[in-house]
C-alpha cells in the first residue's frame, strides 16, 4: 500500500497545519539564524517548514521536492510568501548550484531513504551548503517509534493497536549511530544530537482530531491501513482517550545539527 506522493489527490496532505513554536525555537537554540541569509528545504512537502524558516527571519527559502503534485500545494500554501520559491528536484540530484546554501533542512526525509544511498544523500547537502553552512536533520530514530500512546502522543497508539506497523516503521528508520558515522564519512563535523517533542497540532476537540485522523492528514504511516483497519484505530483512539477538549498533539523527534 503506502502513500503516492505523486497522486493529485495527495497535493495538500502536507499543507494543513503550521510548524509550532517549539519547532522553531529549538531550530533557533541549534543556528544562528540571525547570521542566515538563505536556506535549502529539501523534501519541502506542502511548504509547512518553507514558511516557518521565512517567518524567523531569513531571507530567501528555497523549497525542494520529488513530487510536483505535492509542489503544487506549497505554491499554494505558500503564495503570501515571496521570498519562498520551489523547484522539483530530489536528495541526490538538486539540480542547485555548489555552495549556495547557509542553512539546509532535511525534516521528516531521510527514513524515506534506503541506508545504502544515505550518503549519495548527505554528499548532495554538502556540496549545496556554503563554507561553514548548517545542516539539520529531522527524522526519527527506532526508538522514537516504539514510545507509548497517551493524550498527547497519538501516534503510539498506532503500533499498539497494530503491531505490524512496527517493522514497517522501525525498518525504515536510521539508527543514530548510522547517521552520525555517514556525516563524519561525508566531511560534516560539530555533530549535535538532541530530542524534542514536537507540538504538532493543537485540536479545539476530539470529534476533530478524529477526523484528521480518518482523512490520513500528513501521515505516511496510515496508508499502510486499509479502511476498516483505520476505523478500527479510529474507534480504539476514541476509546482511549480520557479528555474531549483542548487537545495537543506531540511527536518525539531526533535533530541532528552539523556544520560543513
Amino acid at each position: 500500500m503506502g502513500i503516492d506522493f505523486h497522486n493529485e489527490k495527495n497535493r495538500n496532505s502536507y499543507t494543513t497545519r503550521n510548524a509550532d513554536n517549539s519547532w522553531s525555537n529549538a531550530i533557533k537554540d541549534l543556528v544562528p539564524i540571525e547570521n542566515i541569509s538563505n536556506a535549502l528545504d529539501i523534501g519541502c512537502g506542502g511548504g509547512i517548514y518553507s514558511k516557518a524558516l521565512s517567518d524567523m527571519g531569513i531571507t530567501s527559502v528555497t523549497g525542494v521536492d520529488f513530487s510536483e503534485a505535492i509542489l503544487e500545494g506549497a505554491r499554494e500554501n505558500c503564495k503570501e510568501y515571496q521570498n519562498i520559491s520551489f523547484k522539483q528536484g530530489n536528495a541526490f540530484h538538486t539540480g542547485l548550484e555548489i555552495n549556495s546554501f547557509n542553512l539546509l533542512l532535511q525534516r521528516a526525509l531521510i527514513h524515506h531513504i534506503d541506508v545504502d544511498d544515505l550518503q549519495k544523500c548527505f554528499q548532495e547537502a554538502y556540496r549545496v551548503l556554503n563554507h561553514k553552512g548548517y545542516y539539520i536533520i529531522q527524522d526519527r530514530t527506532p526508538e522514537d517509534c516504539l514510545l507509548s500512546g497517551d493524550n498527547t502522543h497519538i501516534r503510539g497508539y498506532f503500533f499498539e493497536l497494530f503491531p505490524k506497523l512496527i517493522e514497517k516503521d522501525t525498518n525504515r528508520r536510521h539508527t543514530s549511530q548510522i547517521v552520525i558515522e555517514t556525516l563524519k564519512k561525508v566531511g560534516f563535523r560539530e555533530i549535535q544530537e538532541v530530542k524534542l517533542w514536537e507540538t504538532r497540532r493543537v485540536y479545539d476537540d476530539k470529534i476533530q482530531l478524529l477526523k484528521d485522523l480518518s482523512e490520513r492528514t500528513g501521515r505516511s504511516i496510515l496508508h499502510e491501513l486499509d479502511n476498516k483497519e483505520l476505523k478500527l484505530l479510529i474507534d480504539y483512539i476514541d476509546e482511549s482517550f480520557s479528555t474531549d477538549s483542548n487537545i495537543v498533539e506531540k511527536d518525539r523527534w531526533t535533530i541532528w545539527k552539523t556544520v560543513k
